[in-house]
């Protein structure tokens, strides 16, 4: 699995073009997930040229060393805009935000619909029998409505 991680917001706290403060658990869940074979990081960010390789360098000076930055391997020529060639983007600016990375690292590690386990390692809702099949925006919805307290 191709896992690409954006930098600012995400690994660090947004203070571009400086490094801010990391977030909690961020290059520890990585370099667990850098371990397996399975997975192939690949750092996914706006920095270019030398803000790029600071936070090349800041990563790798926390033990944690990237298979590709901005590109989907090492030798590839960068094309712009890229696009990267993964199965999973870790971003703050994903709908939602960005989870703890505790509930990251079991998504990942659960795989299948996760969604689904989204809801069930956030909300400890076990379903007996199926699971619903709904509207993605439904059931986002729904899990909103269930972080603040609200019943439908």
């Amino acid at each position: 699995m191709i896992i690409a991680v954006d930098f600012d917001g995400t690994i660090v706290e947004h203070e571009y073009p400086k490094i801010g403060k990391p977030i909690p658990f961020a290059i520890e869940t990585l370099k667990m997930l850098q371990k397996d074979p399975e997975f192939r990081l690949i750092l996914w960010s706006v920095r270019e040229g030398a803000l790029l390789q600071d936070a090349i360098d800041y990563c790798e000076s926390k033990g944690l060393k990237f298979y590709a930055a901005n590109k989907n391997y090492p030798e590839e020529e960068a094309p712009t805009p890229r696009k990267l060639n993964a199965d999973l983007f870790i971003d703050d600016r994903n709908l939602g935000g960005l989870p703890e990375w505790g509930i990251i690292y079991k998504l990942i590690q659960a795989g299948g619909d996760t969604l689904y386990n989204f809801e069930e390692l956030i909300h400890g809702a076990k379903e007996s029998g199926k699971k619903r099949k709904k509207n993605f925006f439904l059931r986002i919805g729904e899990a909103i409505d269930r972080q603040q307290g609200n019943r439908y």
